[in-house]
């Protein structure tokens, strides 16, 4: 299959041997293709499902699980791994038949995403989040490639994401794809924060019709609890690595940070939003910085004895 196809989703139940523009030998070929695919699903009751684990890392979630699992209502399991959450995300989660496995996160986003790999019981995984939804487009993508059934490639989609009802397409928040889609076996994910997702598969991108739809922030106190947790992992993170920050880091690395977002990637062009979030993007450069340059002073008195 040429990378044109890969890139395109050509692998789809669209039948083109009812179109007339094919030869009888193209033909049978055709239907036993799709029939190869067909015996990849998995009976589940009356219904055909599909040999797909959908993995859902959650915490007091309940204002978002129940869009989130119905927008993947075609997959064979949904699999919650609910890090005990104290509202109703797990009773909300069940009854929607999706499989909940509670889990301590205990600030490792990558052991619990290989921990929920290891709960599924189908050959494909898709990763999401409980404040994502997978679109119509990208939906019936995902269904063409599963029940291809070709363990060859790993498959990275668009994700748009929404803020406070508007859509971001520039400032470098758009396409921002994410590889999300791929065979269970051989795969595992590493990293505290913005966790890397490791497997031995060709990585092949959707096109960006096929997007994410990706809901971040409930309100500014909760945009501005992640940007103090988000600063906090990413300088331990690089503390841990050996880095250092310096009162130059501090003042170059936010302005240059919210210059290309705003200027270099256009995010004007959405708008006073656009302004808000370099600005924000600005303070939170240099949170990380900071945290980064205190991280091995205390504040405990050194001076002259009280």
């Amino acid at each position: 299959m040429s990378d044109t196809m890969r890139r395109w989703g050509t692998y789809s139940f669209m039948c083109p041997a009812r179109s007339g523009l094919l030869s009888n030998s193209m033909k049978r070929i055709w239907r036993t293709m799709r029939q190869r695919a067909e015996i990849r699903y998995k009976r589940k009751g009356n219904a055909m499902a599909l040999n797909l684990s959908v993995l859902i890392l959650a915490k007091n979630e309940e204002t978002n699980i129940e869009d989130c699992i119905r927008s993947v209502s075609f997959a064979g399991e949904v699999v919650v791994i609910d890090d005990f959450s104290t509202d109703r995300t797990a009773a909300l989660a069940r009854a929607l038949g999706a499989r909940v496995v509670q889990r301590a996160l205990d600030g490792d986003w990558g052991a619990q995403q290989t921990f929920a790999i290891g709960e599924a019981q189908c050959d494909w995984i898709y990763f999401l989040d409980a404040d994502e939804r997978v679109s119509t487009q990208l939906s019936m993508l995902i269904r063409s490639f599963v029940a291809a059934d070709d363990r060859r490639y790993a498959y990275a989609n668009a994700r748009l994401s929404y803020y406070f009802e508007q859509p971001l397409r520039h400032g470098g928040w758009f396409p921002d794809y994410v590889v999300r889609l791929l065979p269970r076996a051989g795969t595992r994910v590493e990293g505290l924060v913005h966790p890397k997702i490791c497997h031995p598969y060709e990585e092949v991108k959707l096109p960006d019709a096929a997007y994410l739809i990706h809901y971040p922030y409930r309100d500014w106190v909760h945009y501005l609890g992640k940007l103090n947790v988000y600063t906090t992992l990413a300088a331990q993170k690089a503390y841990a690595a050996g880095r250092r920050a310096t009162c130059a880091d501090m003042i170059l690395h936010p302005l240059w940070a919210s210059f290309r977002m705003y200027v270099l990637r256009c995010g004007f062009l959405d708008g006073q939003i656009g302004f808000v979030l370099a600005v924000f993007h600005y303070f939170y450069t240099m949170a990380k910085y900071v945290k980064l340059c205190y991280m091995d002073k205390t504040n405990r008195h050194t001076g002259d004895s009280l």
